[in-house]
């Protein structure tokens, strides 16, 4: 099947205006993002899509694939969508604008995941290892059974470990005594699943979690989920640009 990488990539962020054009060792955010992509094995083709000129023209300046789109879509997943409209790819792969430290690997794995004919959607997990992440509301956590298919998506702790947890405001007990899960946000779709769900309207545990896939739960798509090795950190801030800075300088 064809497979197509499409990285949403928005300049007018609202905690942090221009993201995608920011430098990291010397090159643009998106870059980084664009070149890890290229490297999965299993995908036929990358490009970026954007509301910006200036992205697309950067990403055209280092030998990258940009289209324009609207500048109304109120998620990335929507801006997906409107690419893998006009292009003939069996799999999409949305990758975010703002991962500059995803894998390939990571990529390969979502793509595999479709080869299970009962999953319209794919993506990732990981164990988490830092006790200040299960009560984080930034990091989203998923509980899935034992065939990987997610039960849900949440931004509150889950599963609630009741014999551990007295008081949420102060977890002591350490991490390896408990066992969640958090979301990583790289998905892989079906063309025809990515179409119809950008249709769809926000249902009701949507709106209230602020989570994209849970409007896949709640229309009855099967979500696949499979744990990674690798961590990841997203640019949602510019404080987070020193940290993966730090990152990528240990990758090198």
């Amino acid at each position: 099947m064809a497979v197509i990488v499409v990285i949403p990539a928005r300049y007018e962020s609202t905690r942090f205006p221009g993201k995608p054009l920011c430098l990291l060792k010397g090159k643009p955010l998106i870059q980084h993002v664009y070149e890890n992509s290229k490297g999965a094995r299993l995908a036929d083709e990358v490009i970026v899509a954007t509301d910006s000129e200036t992205i697309f023209e950067t990403v055209l300046s280092f030998g990258g694939k940009a289209v324009m789109t609207s500048r109304e879509h109120p998620s990335g997943t929507d801006r997906v969508a409107e690419a893998a409209a006009s292009m003939d790819y069996d799999i999409i792969v949305n990758v975010q604008g703002d991962e500059p430290l995803i894998k390939p690997e990571m990529i390969d794995d979502v793509i595999g995941l479709l080869d299970d004919g009962r999953a319209s959607i794919g993506t990732l997990t990981k164990k988490i290892k830092d006790l200040r992440e299960i009560t984080d509301p930034n990091v989203v956590k998923v509980v899935f059974d034992r065939e990987g298919f997610a039960f849900y998506f949440s931004r509150a702790p889950i599963p609630y470990h009741r014999d551990e947890w007295k008081n949420l405001e102060r977890l002591t007990c350490h991490v390896s005594r408990v066992t969640v899960f958090k979301h990583i946000g790289i998905y892989s779709y079906r063309r025809d699943v990515l179409l119809s769900l950008s249709k769809k309207e926000t249902g009701g545990l949507e709106q209230i979690e602020k989570l994209e896939q849970l409007r896949a739960l709640e229309n009855g798509m099967r979500i696949k989920v499979k744990e990674t090795p690798f961590e990841t950190y997203g640019v949602d801030t510019p404080e987070d640009l020193e940290r993966v800075e730090k990152c990528l300088s240990s990758f090198l």
